[in-house]
Parts: C-alpha cells; sequence; structure tokens
C-alpha cells in the first residue's frame, strides 16, 4: 500500500489549531492521556480474550512500555492492547472530536484551561503540544497474519496512511518533540509524571532505566493494582483523588466519595465520586453516566446508565460486581434483576453521603447539582423523603438569592396560625422577589419560599406536601390566606353596595377575559392582580409549556382588586363611562404584564394610558 493522504475536516483543523495553542495549559498530562489510551486498548483486548472462544487461546502478558531517546528527541508509549484496523485508524485519528465539535470549539474559546480535556476525545492530539510530528504504529488483534498501519501528521491539518512491517498485537505511538519541549525526555521526569496521574492504571507501565551494572532494565513504575480493590486503610486521600482525575479527566478534585464493598447475595465493590464542579454540558440530554463497569476487574463499559437513577448522573466513579456475565451488554444490563438491586442499594448510599456533607460545605454542593437533585421528586418516588430533606430554598426571610434554608427549618419557623408552606414560582429571582402577591405575606411575617428556576414549577407539581403539611402557591387563589387578610375588613365590606357594585361593572368589562373579579385585601401597595384557581395551570407552567413548542390552554384568571388603593377608590368614583371603563382595562392589561411579563397588544396598553393622561384621569 502506497501512503495515502488525507485530510481532517475543516472543524477538525480548527480545533486542533485551538487545542495546540490554547487548550492545554499543562503539557506533561499528554502522557497521562496516551497511558489512558493505551490501558482501555488493553482493556479491550483482555475482555475479547476472555469473552471470545475463537481467541481462548492466546495469553498475552499485558503491559505498556515507554522509550526514551534523547539523542533523536523521541518518546515511543508502546501498548500491547487490541490496535487498529485501518478504517479503526481512520476513525479514531481522523476525526477529532467525533461529536458536538462545534459546541467544544465555542466553549474552549470561552475557557482557555483544561477542563475539556477527554470530554471529546481529543486526548491523543495533545501530543502535539510537545511534538513536531507523530506516527501511530498499529496492528490490530483481528489483522495479526495481515500488514499493519502506520499513520503520520505534522498535526498541520494532515495526515497519511500506509502499510508497516509491525509484526505484534498492539500500537506504538512516537512523539518527535519540539526543540523547546525536549526537556521532557528524561527517566525521572517521565517517572514522576507517571506516578501523579497513572498510578492506579492495572496494567503494569515500564520504562527503561540505565544501570551501570546491568547496563538497561525495564523498571515498573506503577502501583498496577485496581484501586477498587485495595483496603480502604491502606489507600491515601491523594491516591483516591488522583484516581478520580484519571477516570474523569477532570483537574478539579473531587468534592466527596464513597468507597464500599458489599457482600451478600450479590457482591461487588463501588468507588464513587461528587465532582466539585457540575460538567458545562450536564443539561445535555443525551449525555450519559460517568460509571464505568468491570466484572472481576476486568472492564466492560463506560457510561453506564442502569445503576443510578438520571438526576443524579454526575456522579462519576466504578462498579465491579463479581456476579455479572462478561458478556453482559447494554440491553442485557436493563433486564437484570440485580441490576435493579445495586441501583436501588447505591442510590441510596449516595443520597446519604450528599445528605451528611457539612452544612457550610453542602452550600456549594447545592449551587452546583441543586437543579439536577430537583429532578428526584418526579423521578425517584421510593427516596423522596430523603430528596426532601436534600432540597433547599430561598426566601422572603433569607432575604437573598445565594441564603438558603431546607423544608424542616421552614417548617420549624412557622407562624402559629399558618397551616401550609408557601412558594412562589417565576422566571427570575427578582421578579418572584417584588411580586404583589407576597405583600400579605410580608404583613403577617407568613415566609414564602422564593422559587426561580426553570424546573421549579414543574417539580412542585410533584411536591406536594411535606411532613403532612401542604404546598401552597402565592400565585394561587387560596381561600385560608383570604380569610385572615379581609377578617379585620369582612363586616365592613359585606355592607357595602359600592364595592358589590364596583365588582359587577368590572365584571362587565373584562367579561370572558377573567374568570371572576374579587375584593381582597392581600395588597398594601398593589391596586390589583391576577391569581390563578387552584385547579388552573399556572402562568409559569404556561410558559414552560410555551417555550417547549406545547399548545398551552387558555387560563382564565381572578382579578383581585384592592378596595383601600387610591386608585381603586378613584376608578368607583368616576361617572363617565368611557373613562370608567378604560381605567378598567389598564388596571386589568397592568394586572396582566405583572403576572405574565409581557402583553399581546402592548400598543393598546400605551395608548390607552396616553389617552388617560391627556384627560387627566391618571
Amino acid at each position: 500500500m502506497k501512503s495515502e493522504k488525507y485530510s481532517f475536516k475543516s472543524e477538525s483543523k480548527q480545533l486542533l489549531k485551538l487545542m495546540i495553542h490554547s487548550l492545554y495549559s499543562n503539557k506533561e498530562i499528554f502522557i497521562r492521556e496516551l497511558i489512558s489510551n493505551s490501558s482501555d486498548a488493553i482493556e479491550k483486548l483482555r475482555f475479547l480474550l476472555l469473552s471470545n472462544e475463537k481467541f481462548s487461546n492466546i495469553n498475552i502478558k499485558y503491559q505498556i512500555k515507554i522509550y526514551l531517546d534523547e539523542k533523536n528527541k523521541k518518546i515511543k508509549i508502546s501498548d500491547n492492547g487490541i490496535g487498529m484496523k485501518k478504517d479503526e485508524v481512520i476513525k479514531n485519528l481522523g476525526t477529532i472530536a467525533k461529536s458536538g465539535t462545534k459546541s467544544f470549539i465555542k466553549s474552549i474559546k470561552k475557557n482557555k484551561n483544561n477542563d475539556f480535556i477527554g470530554k471529546f476525545g481529543v486526548g491523543f492530539y495533545s501530543s502535539f503540544i510537545v511534538a513536531k510530528k507523530v506516527y501511530v504504529n498499529t496492528l490490530s488483534i483481528y489483522n495479526k497474519n495481515k500488514n499493519s498501519i502506520i499513520w503520520k501528521s505534522y498535526g498541520n491539518g494532515e495526515y497519511s496512511i500506509e502499510k508497516s512491517d509491525k509484526k505484534n498485537v498492539g500500537t506504538d505511538v512516537t512523539l518527535f518533540l519540539k526543540d523547546s519541549e525536549s526537556y521532557l525526555i528524561n527517566y525521572y521526569t517521565i517517572k514522576n509524571i507517571i506516578k501523579k496521574y497513572s498510578d492506579h492504571i492495572n496494567i503494569p507501565i515500564k520504562i527503561k532505566k540505565y544501570d551501570k551494572k546491568n547496563k538497561y532494565k525495564w523498571e515498573k513504575i506503577n502501583l498496577a493494582e485496581s484501586l477498587w480493590t485495595l483496603e480502604k486503610k491502606n489507600i491515601e486521600k491523594e491516591q483516591y483523588i488522583n484516581f478520580y482525575k484519571y477516570i474523569t479527566n477532570d483537574n478539579n478534585d473531587p468534592f466527596i466519595w464513597t468507597h464500599n464493598k458489599v457482600e451478600g447475595n450479590i457482591e461487588y465493590i463501588i468507588l464513587l465520586y461528587i465532582p466539585s464542579k457540575a460538567p458545562w454540558d450536564i443539561w445535555n440530554r443525551e449525555k450519559k453516566s460517568g460509571l464505568k463497569l468491570y466484572i472481576n476487574k476486568v472492564y466492560i463499559m463506560d457510561n453506564v446508565e442502569q445503576f443510578l437513577p438520571n438526576y443524579l448522573r454526575f456522579v462519576k466513579g466504578i462498579i465491579d460486581s463479581k456476579d455479572l456475565s462478561l458478556n453482559i451488554s447494554r440491553e442485557i444490563l436493563q433486564e437484570n434483576k440485580n441490576i435493579e438491586i445495586i441501583k436501588k442499594t447505591i442510590t441510596k448510599k449516595i443520597l446519604i453521603l450528599i445528605k451528611n456533607i457539612d452544612k457550610e460545605k453542602y452550600i456549594n454542593f447545592w449551587k452546583e447539582f441543586g437543579s439536577i437533585i430537583k429532578e428526584g421528586i418526579a423521578e425517584d418516588i421510593e427516596n423522596k423523603e430523603l430528596i426532601c430533606d436534600l432540597l433547599l430554598f430561598s426566601s422572603i426571610k433569607t432575604n437573598s438569592k445565594n441564603k438558603y434554608l431546607s423544608l424542616d427549618e421552614y417548617v420549624k419557623n412557622m407562624e402559629k396560625f399558618q397551616k401550609n408552606i408557601y412558594f412562589i414560582t417565576s422566571d427570575n429571582y427578582k421578579s418572584a422577589k417584588n411580586s404583589p402577591h407576597l405583600e400579605i405575606f410580608k404583613q403577617k411575617k407568613i415566609d414564602v419560599l422564593i422559587l426561580h428556576e426553570r424546573i421549579d414549577e414543574w417539580m412542585m407539581n410533584y411536591l406536594t406536601e411535606f411532613k403532612g403539611i401542604k404546598f401552597q402557591s402565592a400565585n394561587k387563589f387560596d381561600e385560608t390566606l383570604n380569610k385572615i387578610a379581609n377578617e379585620k375588613n369582612k363586616n365592613e365590606e359585606k355592607s357595602s353596595k359600592k364595592i358589590k357594585n364596583l365588582i359587577k361593572k368590572i365584571e362587565k368589562i373584562l367579561k370572558n377575559k377573567v374568570k371572576k373579579v374579587n375584593l381582597t385585601h392581600k395588597f398594601s401597595e398593589t391596586a390589583a392582580a391576577l391569581t390563578t384557581d387552584s385547579n388552573e395551570m399556572s402562568t409559569q407552567m404556561a410558559k414552560l409549556f410555551s417555550a417547549a413548542g406545547q399548545k398551552v390552554p387558555e387560563i382564565k384568571y381572578i382579578f383581585e382588586i384592592n378596595p383601600n388603593h387610591k386608585l381603586i377608590k378613584k376608578i368607583s368614583s368616576i361617572s363617565n363611562k368611557k373613562y370608567f371603563k378604560e381605567l378598567v382595562k389598564m388596571l386589568f392589561e397592568q394586572a396582566v404584564l405583572n403576572e405574565k411579563g409581557s402583553l399581546t397588544e402592548p400598543n393598546k396598553f400605551i395608548k390607552r394610558i396616553n389617552y388617560l393622561l391627556t384627560k387627566n384621569i391618571i
């Protein structure tokens, strides 16, 4: 086969250029990335030999070897893993960032650090940070009696492929280092990097060491044991942290972790981590779970979704089972009863781990993952009570978007006459906090939970009570609250014919626009506002439906007026029918604007105000 030349796709060229000049600020990470790739290749071969009878007679002593050539400024990382065929070489090395390339490019332009290493399969290309050219010589287990393939590139957007004479199955990656990076070709430098990043890869990593007596000898420089199989008492904190960084490609330390061996009818080991920062693509619907499945220390698959519910998708780590078959597939995982048992156990374990986080540190966790935890209220009925204990909210009394209280704390501080847990939902914190619906609560010193995230309205459809106390939306009509508000004035208002007539006149003007017009003393500063009936869809839910492109049913609002407000008193005294009609419509549109944040015909609203101003009515 003659040398065949190929070009990277245009997006890949752009990404390669960005990555070489911007992405990797820590150059030594290329060693971690290449060793990680070698480890993956060996794990794939190990699994193949154990699960496929066709290859059962092959016996391989797995290892990763590192060759240092100071004279020629070369580093070679060699593995005896599964290798690659020509089409796999083109697929794996000819396309950078196999999915989401555009969004990835956009992200690294904003954040020029190491946070994205490994997220899109770009780890191999970190080689070009230090190398002027890279050769990849590989022979697939499936082609062991055929020619091997060598891939060559200068990192300039092009690469070539040709036949080679490699005899052993596996892959050799040779880096021809730039003069400025030649300092890396040093035994102690490479050894320290490997100890730092790759100590717990359960495959021996060897490097040639000069010895005066024996000249050169191969020295194993990593621990080469599966960390999760060791006794917890024998594992240092730093080892746990380094292992986390290795399996996740996250440069930040993990927030917390749990390491347990479960014995009984089902035996398995878990080493699970909660990151300190939420992944940038955590809301991507296609984002996979961060769990790796092993069976008796044999790597099976990444991104296993079956062991944790979706609302815990930020959890990373290892599950190693003794009771599953090596030939298990994702489809079988979904139907396996043992998986469901493991899922229930580790879900509860993670929730308890989170619950036991120190209160001050928990705030940091909540800011990163609170919105995702809220999904669990609907998804995980079995653990709903435990999830409720994890929830934090802003409120009127915390008086800050970033100060929180738990539901337990809210209930403990409820007023003696208070029967419900009150909450308000809105597009944002300021809008919710300044809502006219909160005026009565501030008067009566009743705390209200302020829910201002998109997920909150959806969550509250499933969170109906806490410890026997019902939730009540401040945006919705509440007879109990009206009784409290109207208590002092009920005798006066019932006997007021003027107010009754005013309500009838307003109802006649608004006709089908409102469900009814009510008198209320809930407001201290607001003339009128809209509330929805307890059985009606809320305004916030309607907005969510609309944003999702779903048909939104018409909401019939209750129009509540405050008889003590100057504007209402003025309206009730106006005899001119046209002026009265325009004032009522203006008042209603104000209330709509306050409730929805927009009007369908703002031009009419402006004209109405201008008309009333010119007539000196307002």
